[in-house]
């Protein structure tokens, strides 16, 4: 009995020592866990008026990663303050909530630095009995209708389906908790918003696709030569690792790095300028920072009074890294109808309401296929393939009938907007949907294809 109370009085101080070494000096995993899941709880409760008991469960804990399970958050709703821990209290993440401002994540604990209400957002949209994208008034079809309500072809966490026809929301459809005034995050699929606000730079004449020095010559590694379309077409041969779950480049840069654009530029170079094609998110930090210095230092100001509220989209948050750059790689919060509001202005090739946004021919270029990409990939942070189209030579769209001129918008865990040029459609679908569940939206275009 002894020997069984020393060993067990061992273990215990075993635990108690590891547990304390954890506690002040968190693993990187720990840390990038606990901003990971303080970040997602604030967003979706301070922009998307969610529950934060619900959105621990469902967004950071369910899709399937074992460590999230462990993870315990607490709500400062007074504050706008966000804190995540392994067990509560081991990888001090926290995230803060700023008025039109969307979350962001403080690597290194400066929460006085942010602790500020600084607004800028914009007034809610009044409701109008016009017809979208004037108003918020919406014409039926019965059959899509019927296509959006198929379980087997929205897939596992839809949260909404919309489909946009000639210019006018035809359908759409809402999981439960979720509406047409729900904030959603769109990941990736916020790479194209940053590139669609590198064209507006480009018409204003502040950036040009072929200006490059955005690293001191004095480096001498040839970094000043990568130019502004190489950045946008994936292919500036920096050295990223774009892995998720566990501690890679990506993980890092979102979750550990106060300041992401900065730890992106100082990547080195792996490949030659322009000859390889390598998907980056520090790819769209860069050039996040690059808009923001060439719009005047304020990109959020930017964005919205010369993007969003020209398009009506009263929802849409860009969202700040600690250092002030947006995070223009993966967070930007809007609706359904807003997502396809940016679509629709694609769609038009960048004319609004008659206003010409983009140069004319800009969204051409951003639809043209990077050759080192396999085809599968345009200059303009938009894909040629859908979902299961990232395989080089594997074009899953053609297998589905799906019209070559299609471009997409495309962003972790299902979000998916396909831009269909020659028939005037776009097809929303944002969710929550884990690449593991092997759902592609495809089925699901076709299928509208067919009913129009």
């Amino acid at each position: 009995m002894k020997i069984l109370r020393r060993t067990a009085a061992a273990l215990l101080a075993l635990i108690i020592v590891l547990t304390l070494i954890l506690w002040q000096m968190p693993p990187q995993l720990l840390r990038v866990g606990a901003n990971y899941s303080a970040k997602i709880v604030c967003s979706n409760v301070f922009l998307a008026a969610r529950d934060p008991d619900e959105v621990l469960r469902v967004d950071v804990q369910a899709p399937g990663i074992a460590l999230l399970r462990f993870m315990r958050v607490s709500v400062d709703r007074e504050h706008g303050v966000v804190r995540a821990g392994f067990l509560g209290f081991i990888g001090d993440g926290i995230a803060i909530a700023r008025p039109g401002k969307g979350c962001t994540v403080l690597p290194d604990g400066r929460l006085a630095a942010l602790s500020d209400t600084t607004t800028g957002g914009m007034p809610p949209q009044l409701e109008s009995t016009a017809l979208w994208p004037d108003g918020s008034a919406v014409e039926t079809h019965a059959a899509i209708d019927r296509i959006l309500a198929n379980d087997e072809l929205a897939g596992p966490g839809a949260r909404a389906l919309l489909v946009v026809d000639h210019g006018r929301i035809v359908a759409e459809r809402y999981a439960s908790g979720f509406s047409a005034g729900t904030p959603l995050l769109g990941w990736s699929m916020t790479k194209t918003v940053m590139a669609g606000l590198i064209g507006m730079l480009v018409k204003d004449g502040k950036l040009s696709l072929d200006q490059a020095g955005f690293w001191p010559a004095r480096t001498g590694d040839g970094r000043d030569r990568i130019r502004v379309a190489d950045l946008l077409a994936m292919s500036s041969g920096l050295k990223f690792n774009e892995a998720y779950g566990s501690v890679s480049d990506v993980t890092s840069m979102l979750y550990l790095q106060p300041d992401m654009a900065g730890f992106a530029r100082s990547q080195p170079l792996a490949h030659g300028i322009g000859e390889v094609w390598s998907y980056s998110s520090g790819t769209a930090l860069i050039l996040s920072s690059i808009m923001q210095d060439a719009a005047g230092g304020d990109g959020e100001a930017f964005a919205r009074e010369r993007l969003f509220k020209p398009l009506g989209m009263s929802s849409a948050t860009l969202e700040l890294d600690e250092h002030g750059t947006l995070v223009g790689s993966s967070y930007m919060y809007a609706t359904a109808r807003d997502w396809a509001r940016y679509a629709q202005l694609l769609l038009q090739e960048g004319v609004w309401q008659g206003q010409q946004l983009l140069p004319p021919g800009y969204v051409a270029m951003m639809a043209t296929p990077v050759a080192a990409s396999g085809g599968q990939y345009g200059h303009g942070q938009v894909w040629l393939w859908g979902s299961d189209g990232k395989v080089p030579g594997l074009d899953p769209d053609a297998a589905f009938g799906i019209p070559a001129d299609t471009f997409w918008l495309s962003g972790h865990d299902g979000q998916s907007i396909a831009v269909i040029r020659s028939r005037q459609l776009i097809i929303v679908r944002l969710g929550l949907t884990p690449e593991s569940l092997g759902y592609s939206t495809q089925a699901l275009v076709k299928a509208v294809l067919e009913a129009t």
